[in-house]
């Protein structure tokens, strides 16, 4: 991988080709998690991937390939979330937090779902720390939220999932 990662870096477009195969699944699953749409996921992995190949020089191996390649499709994907919240009109600022249940209480497919039906800033707060590892001081910088907000957003985001499937 590190000599396609070279050749594509070098303008090489079967080698960065190669990189997409290897990788869009993983980020067309962030980005899905993110935005909650199948289309808007659709084309934040073709933006990501059109980032990562207009910022691949930047890319100096300091990192794992795979963890920068995450970082600019979450970036990406907030980019998305945030342009389509401004377009909306929809500002939901509401303290909403979440926590996931553990996955081997709940079956991926449930879990996947309920995600989806959680408003869109609690999902992306959800996402970026239960699933993505991200602290909340982190995803206050992504997200141009407070802190506490993130972790209201956790917390409410958690009792819906929860709530969601003790129905089921």
């Amino acid at each position: 991988m590190e000599a396609c990662i070279r050749l594509a870096q070098g303008g090489d477009q079967k080698a960065f080709h190669a990189l997409f195969l290897l990788f869009r699944d993983r980020v067309y699953a962030i980005c899905l998690r993110l935005l909650g749409n199948q289309q808007q996921a659709e084309d934040a992995t073709q933006e990501a991937f059109l980032r990562v190949w207009q910022q691949l020089s930047a890319f100096r191996g300091d990192s794992q390939f795979s963890t920068w390649l995450h970082t600019v499709a979450t970036r990406t994907a907030i980019d998305v979330w945030r342009k389509l919240k401004r377009h909306s009109g929809h500002d939901d600022d509401s303290a909403l937090e979440l926590m996931a249940a553990p996955e081997s209480e709940v079956h991926q497919r449930d879990l996947d779902a309920g995600i989806a039906r959680l408003p869109d800033q609690a999902r992306a707060v959800f996402v970026l720390f239960a699933l993505e590892g991200y602290t909340h001081q982190e995803i206050g910088d992504l997200l141009n939220i407070a802190v506490g907000s993130s972790k209201s957003q956790y917390h409410r985001a958690r009792q819906l999932l929860r709530s969601w499937l003790d129905e089921d």
